[in-house]
């Protein structure tokens, strides 16, 4: 398999510099070029690259996983240094979305690359095929699109385009190595207008724009709507928008133009009256493009007690105003509701006879999500052979929760199909497909698989496993296939195999209660559930490993001025870690995401760790006047103690083997 040692990114814009900022991340070196602005001279010849490194240092969120890693990019110009790239084994081109200009820069790029050089676009929509037509054979072979989402670091998504000519061994060299070294969810996309991602995303944000204007919703409306009730990003619709870039949606939105039919009986989906609206290209003339211009759906403004406030648009006149919050009944009902289907369920009246007279929010609903799955469906296989590839490129490029398929399951197939057949909706061909085979969702959770799960194959009309890339395994899996030892309604211990346990958080939030607290002590002591195993992981499938304990419970306790309440507590939470400590088995902890108080003070107590690269982790009960009494500050003195001796032998003025006398004494007085 080809590796990738080195590589030079060819355009030093937002997306170029985050994509070398993120290779550096990976501790992969790269090149990041751009033009050479005019009539410049010396170290100004670099400057619109060395602008775009800048721009990447400065970032918020944050490019870079430290400053440092700077140093991996090195910078240059088109013109004085194109020649480096025969050093590299990948070369990204990134420069603007013109089909002319990128094919006049690949010339250049192909007269000095290294045959066999891997040269990929990042495009994000225009025909990957066609901007290198022509070129030579070779070229062509080592030819494919590589379409990052923005931000790099954060945005999973990595859609590999293929074409006729490309070479299957140099597409799997990039798919292991992006999955691997820089960790995104790769999926395959066929080369189409806009690919999957944003094909999908297109069409939902334009019926919302659509739909917003005919149910006459405001923006604050339709975004309270299209956030997390569905499963959606907190930033919903507008607040995304203005994230990417107004620009940036309409040139996604022209890669459209000639893709939608008129409609017919075999394509009403493709909605041909579905443009980007006046107020929109009102907004683009006047450079109103979000927080690149400090004002789009939203602006921040100084309110007149000088606190920054967030001001709304108002989509008819241009004009901004305080932010309204929306009153949606069911909404709020909505709202104490854990479950995404079941709450799915009650927003569109599925549970009953439909939306209440008069529920704007359910109707909005149902009409957007109804033509989201019907499009999504008839998109198979012209932009996806299967349904997997579009969920997953929501999920990971978008952060829905749920993909469009797995969310019609959640909503239930045969129930929307009645009511869409029932209101003279279209019903796409493959959804009947589905149904005349027997089935009534498009995924099965219960086969046994190696994903613990399979799909719908339209193409052979039966049930096929949801593949995983090779050696990837989640505890969802483990608890299907080997079973779960014990259980309590916060945490599972489940068998991994090969004698290994999990001890899996599945509170909300996965904070931390007595259950957990319980079961860790009683799978790590001798003689409990755990005497089976010969090590333990710690870790969960879930977005965040847990957000601490749960201080509400300790809050409640003070005000009762229930005394030896919380000295039992903190007792029983120091008996845990000590037994994370001291078990006389491995315990790792693979912590991601979220990782507050508890959830550090379980971290620092293991023999060992396996962090993810975007881990948040920290005793932040400081934050709410407390100290943190888990016995963390304790093992960061030691871990301090230690580091300091390795610098000099004795440490800070204390010799490690005093440290190791003073532990068991500490140990004792916090209750192991």
């Amino acid at each position: 398999m080809k590796r990738i040692h080195k590589v030079a990114i060819l355009g030093a814009g937002t997306m170029g510099a985050r994509i070398a900022a993120h290779f550096a991340n990976a501790g992969v070196p790269s090149y990041l070029l751009d033009i050479v602005p005019p009539d410049a001279d010396g170290a100004a010849r670099n400057q619109i690259a060395a602008a775009g490194l800048e721009a990447a240092r400065k970032s918020k969120p944050a490019a870079f996983f430290e400053p440092s890693l700077a140093k991996l990019v090195t910078i240059g110009n088109f013109e004085d240094d194109l020649k480096k790239i025969a050093d590299v084994d990948w070369i990204i081109e990134a420069v603007v979305e013109n089909l002319d200009i990128k094919r006049s820069l690949l010339k250049k790029v192909d007269a000095v690359r290294k045959p066999g050089t891997i040269v990929t676009t990042n495009t994000s929509g225009l025909p990957v095929g066609k901007i290198a037509e022509g070129f030579p054979d070779d070229f062509r072979r080592s030819w494919f699109g590589t379409h990052f989402f923005n931000p790099p670091r954060y945005m999973r998504l990595l859609e590999l385009i293929p074409t006729p000519d490309s070479d299957r061994a140099l597409l799997d060299a990039i798919a292991w190595f992006s999955d691997v070294r820089l960790g995104k969810g790769v999926v395959f996309a066929k080369d189409t207008p806009n690919f999957i991602g944003n094909r999908i995303g297109t069409f939902s944000v334009l019926n919302v724009m659509r739909l917003m204007q005919e149910m006459d919703l405001t923006i604050e409306d339709v975004d309270a709507l299209t956030g997390t009730p569905v499963g959606w990003p907190k930033s919903a619709t507008f607040r995304t928008i203005d994230l990417v870039g107004l620009d940036i949606l309409g040139h996604v939105v022209s890669n459209m133009i000639g893709v939608g039919r008129a409609p017919s009986p075999a394509n009403l989906d493709e909605r041909s009256d579905l443009r980007l609206p006046d107020f929109y290209q009102h907004m683009l003339e006047r450079k109103m493009l979000g927080d690149k211009t400090k004002g789009g759906f939203y602006k921040k403004s100084k309110g007149a007690d000088g606190k920054e406030e967030r001001l709304a648009l108002d989509w008819k006149t241009l004009e901004y105003h305080p932010r309204h919050k929306p009153k949606f009944p069911a909404l709020e009902m909505a709202k104490n509701v854990e479950d995404t289907g079941a709450r799915l369920r009650m927003l569109l009246g599925l549970e009953g006879s439909g939306p209440q007279k008069g529920d704007k929010a359910g109707a909005f609903l149902w009409a957007a999500l109804s033509d989201l799955w019907t499009y999504s469906a008839n998109r198979i296989p012209e932009i996806s052979d299967s349904v997997v590839e579009i969920d997953r490129a929501m999920k990971l490029g978008f952060n829905w929760e749920l993909g469009p398929f797995e969310l019609w399951d959640a909503a239930g197939v045969e129930a929307t199909v009645a009511r869409m057949k029932k209101e003279g909706k279209p019903v796409a061909a493959n959804l009947e497909t589905l149904l005349a085979s027997g089935k009534k969702t498009w995924y099965d959770e219960n086969l046994a698989t190696a994903s613990a799960r399979s799909y719908f194959d339209l193409a052979t009309g039966h049930w096929q496993p949801v593949t995983v890339p090779e050696g990837v395994w989640s505890v969802t899996v483990a608890k299907k296939s080997k079973g779960v030892v014990k259980k309590n309604s916060g945490a599972s211990l489940v068998d991994l195999g090969d004698g290994v346990g999990c001890i899996e958080f599945h509170s909300k939030m996965n904070s931390l209660g007595a259950d957990i607290i319980q079961l860790i002590t009683q799978s790590l002591k001798p003689g409990g559930p755990g005497d089976a195993f010969d090590a333990f992981v710690i870790t969960n499938d879930a977005q965040n490993f847990s957000v601490g304990a749960n201080l509400m419970l300790l809050l409640m306790a003070v005000q009762e001025e229930e005394w030896d309440d919380v000295d039992m507590v903190i007792r029983q939470f120091q008996g845990m870690t000590q037994a994370i400590k001291f078990s006389p088995k491995p315990v790792v902890v693979g912590a991601s995401g979220l990782t507050l108080g508890g959830g550090t003070e379980i971290s620092l107590h293991a023999p060992a760790r396996q962090p993810h690269a975007e881990l948040y982790t920290g005793l932040v009960e400081v934050g709410v006047g407390l100290l943190p009494g888990g016995g963390g500050c304790k093992e960061m003195l030691l871990r301090a103690l230690q580091s300091a001796s390795s610098i000099r032998p004795d440490g800070r003025g204390e010799s490690v083997e005093s440290v190791r006398d003073h532990r068991h004494g500490q140990n004792r007085h916090l209750g192991a």
